[in-house]
């Protein structure tokens, strides 16, 4: 566009834009498509338990860059267990997700990260160990700090989330999305173009894998 004097105004470069595929795992019922819809559409109800796997898309802005996250939520019902990996294949970042009023939800999690330690290398995805429904925390069976404390031995991100209230869910996936960036520009060579597909991962915190159960 020109000024009215006719000098040309200089053109904004276009952000950078990144594509990574983002997993929601853990057991049923612990709220994973929730934080989804509370994340993509700011929205929360009842969810129906999720069969097989849903679909979100959302663009996020960190910095100069444009981050696309494909999020697919995985059901977490045991008798999709045998097929879950078909959905987290390909994967740069993960949600572990947990009901922190349920012990065995917190124990699930756990097995589910040893899933994704059979799938990928150390450190080759990025992890987030969440508890959600703090909104319930006069019913909690794990406390913040035995969250803390799994995830800071398995090199996790670890959040506290609530779906229902809103609280620290965007602020969950930006910690992911700023990791994510971060191990971009550690990368060596160019900067890839705008719109460019989905992007490896290099080496991260060690400990680190990833998988997809709800």
């Amino acid at each position: 566009m020109a000024q009215a004097n006719g000098a040309p105004q200089p053109v904004a470069a276009p952000s950078q834009l990144y594509v990574f595929k983002l997993v929601l795992l853990g057991s049923g019922s612990v709220g994973k498509s929730s934080l989804a819809l509370r994340f993509v559409k700011n929205d929360f109800k009842s969810i129906l338990p999720t069969v097989g796997c849903a679909f979100f898309t959302k663009v996020v802005d960190v910095g100069t860059a444009s981050l696309k996250f494909e999020i697919w939520d995985t059901a977490g019902q045991e008798k999709y267990h045998s097929v879950c990996h078909l959905y987290f294949r390909g994967a740069n970042a993960a949600l572990l997700v947990y009901d922190i009023t349920s012990k065995d939800s917190f124990c699930r999690a756990q097995q589910w990260l040893k899933d994704l330690e059979k799938e990928f290398l150390p450190g080759e995805v990025v992890v987030m160990l969440v508890g959600n429904k703090t909104d319930l925390g006069e019913k909690r069976e794990v406390t913040f700090e035995e969250g803390k404390e799994f995830a800071e031995r398995q090199n996790l991100l670890f959040m506290e989330t609530s779906a229902k209230l809103n609280h620290q869910v965007t602020e969950a996936f930006s910690a992911i999305a700023r990791e994510l960036l971060q191990r971009e520009e550690r990368k060596e060579g160019p900067m890839p173009p705008r719109g460019d597909a989905r992007l490896a991962l290099g080496r991260g915190p060690a400990g680190q894998a990833k998988c997809c159960a709800r």
